[in-house]
């Protein structure tokens, strides 16, 4: 397209370095200290940008989780018990009447939620409607793995062929995979309602489950195609602007599909609810599905950053628009929905998901395509390089030739980013810290639990004396 040669992609930018001594030098090998310190290398900056990219993202999202789990899994939280959410969930210091409303909507739905897991609990089943069942769950399991595997075909084959067509054909590969994205949630609700599973939670999950396989094997499939296809782009075209063309057009159609969803899935069936149904019920809005669908979009960006770098400016001009458009078709054509939903359990669940598979999987496509894949010879910041590591290398030596004064930096490059040792050495400390944080939380709940028995102890040692102290008053009457 008329784009190809922009900043949108990968191969528009060059291997030059701004400001190098040694370039304007007579000797190749001499170079005058006169000259600025530090050059301008721009494949070191192209790689250096996408790793602090990487590295802050990586940052953020551990503290997020860690920040949910301290949320979500309070150590001797009180979650289950009914009487403390019945009698001590009001907050009376609430005044305003949106507010109260709030509060008395998310009251009712925790207890929604806790007797919908009671319940689940507390009912029985016998042998044969245990083995039922545990049928149902196979069967269901069978056929949505087998739609994957059917998807996954469908995705092979036309990702293998469509190169050989004309170019309105690229448009195919991205149109169908959103697709199987939008239209198989739709057989994993059928198969949920063939289940009818008795926890509401484990419903949710589940379906959680089903559509993060089908969106992760695709993925999967689809950077193994794309990391492959360098040996179909011809030699003056670079194969890493293929893959970011390709990256772009998923980007565009997932946003196309989400409006299409949008639109005829709430407005147009809330529209046929209420004027040819004649029902008040509107749609719900499908949280889990809406946060995949978040997920995806973000792991496209994520894979694409180093073959697209305004892909990230395009998301998110394309999230801020879906939060406007989706906000008011959720407050216009959509109600809450009917399964009981634990909002901060939910949240740690979707952040984890966000930060594994998605960022993780990013992130060991991108690792091997800089330590392993060998770059375009005749454009991009990296031509003629064995890989996109070695770039730190060359910058390093450059470093050597033009200023003696900083060697220690190639020291620090040898002994600290080549050093295997030192990365072993701080997963181990990471590692270590894990387990102590872990063995602390289990201390501390061991102790919270040997402190609930004593205050139930002590609580029937009154009561024993309660009864003592009337059974002595009444023969005192006596």
């Amino acid at each position: 397209g008329h784009f190809t040669h922009s900043l949108l992609y990968y191969g528009y930018y060059s291997n030059v370095t701004l400001n190098d001594p040694c370039a304007s030098s007579p000797n190749g090998s001499a170079c005058p200290h006169a000259g600025p310190p530090l050059p301008y290398n721009m494949p070191l900056v192209y790689i250096f940008s996408v790793g602090v990219s990487f590295l802050i993202t990586c940052v953020l999202l551990v503290y997020s989780v860690y920040h949910s789990f301290g949320k979500s899994c309070r150590v001797g939280s009180s979650r289950g018990d009914l009487a403390v959410r019945v009698f001590c969930a009001w907050d009376f210091k609430v005044i305003q009447r949106r507010t109260v409303k709030l509060q008395r909507e998310n009251i009712c739905t925790q207890l929604k939620e806790l007797l919908a897991e009671q319940r689940s609990r507390s009912c029985s089943l016998s042998l044969c409607q245990r083995l039922g069942h545990f049928t149902v769950l196979l069967l269901a399991w069978a056929l949505s793995l087998s739609s994957v595997l059917g998807c996954v075909l469908a995705v092979l084959y036309l990702s293998e062929h469509m190169h050989v067509q004309q170019e309105a054909i690229l448009l195919v590969l991205p149109l169908v995979v959103s697709l199987l994205n939008a239209l198989m949630p739709c057989l994993y609700n059928l198969l949920a309602m063939w289940e009818k599973q008795d926890s509401p939670a484990a419903q949710v999950y589940v379906a959680i489950c089903r559509n993060l396989i089908l969106k992760t094997v695709v993925v999967g499939l689809l950077c193994y195609q794309w990391l492959s296809r360098r040996v179909v782009c011809s030699t003056e075209e670079c194969w890493e602007t293929c893959v970011g063309q390709e990256l772009y057009r998923f980007v565009v159609m997932d946003f196309i599909f989400t409006l299409l969803d949008t639109l005829f899935g709430e407005l147009v069936w809330r529209l046929v609810l209420e004027k040819r149904l004649k029902r008040k019920q509107r749609p719900e809005f499908d949280i889990a599905q809406n946060v995949l669908e978040l997920i995806y979009g973000q792991t496209l960006t994520w894979l694409g950053i180093l073959f697209a770098p305004l892909l990230p400016a395009v998301q998110m001009l394309k999230l801020l628009l879906l939060f406007y458009i989706k906000k008011t078709s959720l407050m216009q054509n959509c109600q809450s929905p009917s399964k009981p939903w634990q909002a901060s359990h939910m949240s740690t669940v979707f952040l984890t998901l966000l930060f594994f598979p998605s960022f993780l999987g990013a992130a060991t496509f991108l690792s091997y395509t800089i330590w392993s894949v060998q770059p375009s010879e005749t454009c991009g910041p990296f031509r003629g390089l064995e890989t996109i590591y070695k770039s730190g290398n060359n910058w390093v030596q450059v470093l050597k030739k033009s200023n003696p004064n900083i060697t220690w930096i190639a020291w620090v490059h040898q002994h600290v980013v080549e050093n295997t040792f030192l990365f072993f050495f701080v997963s181990g400390v990471l590692l270590a810290v894990i387990c102590f944080n872990i063995q602390v939380v289990r201390g501390q709940r061991r102790i919270i639990r040997l402190l609930k028995e004593w205050i139930a102890n002590e609580g029937e040692d009154k009561i024993f004396l309660i009864e003592r102290l009337h059974s002595i008053y009444k023969n005192r009457e006596r």
